[in-house]
């Protein structure tokens, strides 16, 4: 695998100025830039719309998790005003679970300017009903946003179809 660092050499004056420069696919580099700023083109399916409840996340994004055989977390920066501005996978996991820590949660919220995260994950079983470690990776990671100034307003399970739980409306949070 090719190292994504490259010297590149720039002439200035009498001596050469080395910079590193980082090369990205394509189809990377409008992820990261829809991760990071405003484009006019966001990738497909994909909306910077609000979030106004647990619902309306789980019919626009549901996509995310359809037909997978094992645990994916994702981690949703809101601004404000609840729109959606950073979706960002933290992990791949096995049929009946996903290891998370509170670094790589936050990471989003620190890479973007978000007021809150939303935390989603699947259940491959179809049953979305938080197990005793969801509730409590959830909890620490509401304490830790306490901590940081970043809320975590909503933690949704998907199950089979378009079931869910959702943390807020079942006062977990």
């Amino acid at each position: 695998m090719d190292n994504p660092y490259t010297k590149l050499a720039v002439r200035e004056g009498s001596h050469t100025d080395y910079r590193a420069v980082i090369r990205y696919p394509r189809t990377q580099l409008k992820q990261l830039v829809f991760r990071l700023r405003d484009v006019e083109e966001v990738p497909p399916g994909f909306s910077r719309g609000p979030v106004h409840d647990p619902q309306t996340f789980v019919s626009d994004y549901g996509f995310l998790f359809s037909g997978l055989a094992t645990e994916r977390m994702l981690v949703v920066g809101l601004s404000t005003s609840n729109c959606i501005i950073a979706i960002d996978p933290i992990g791949e996991g096995t049929m009946d679970s996903c290891l998370v820590h509170p670094r790589e949660v936050f990471r989003t919220a620190i890479a973007t300017p978000a007021a809150s995260l939303l935390l989603a994950h699947n259940h491959p079983s179809g049953n979305p009903e938080p197990s005793q470690e969801d509730i409590k990776i959830t909890r620490q990671l509401v304490e830790a946003g306490k901590i940081m100034g970043v809320p975590i307003t909503d933690h949704i399970i998907f199950g089979a179809g378009r079931s869910f739980t959702s943390f807020a409306e079942r006062g977990l949070l």
